[in-house]
């Protein structure tokens, strides 16, 4: 964890430990976020699959396949 004396408010999910930081965080290559609540950061692999399907689906009629 890094201690920063004024720590970003956002919430991070920690993609190697499965936990939610908040204030205190872990290194930034193992977090996703920041979200504005825990709630939100413990759903965040789901949301980073929903915009990756969106994403596809966008490219995919962008290229027009």
């Amino acid at each position: 964890m890094v201690n920063d004396p004024n720590p970003d408010q956002g919430w991070y999910y920690n993609t190697r430990t499965g936990e939610v930081e908040h204030l205190e965080r872990s290194r930034s290559i193992d977090l996703l976020g920041p979200y504005p609540d825990e709630a939100t950061a413990k759903r965040a692999l789901e949301i980073a699959k929903e915009r990756t399907k969106q994403a596809d689906e966008e490219d995919r009629k962008w290229s027009g396949n």
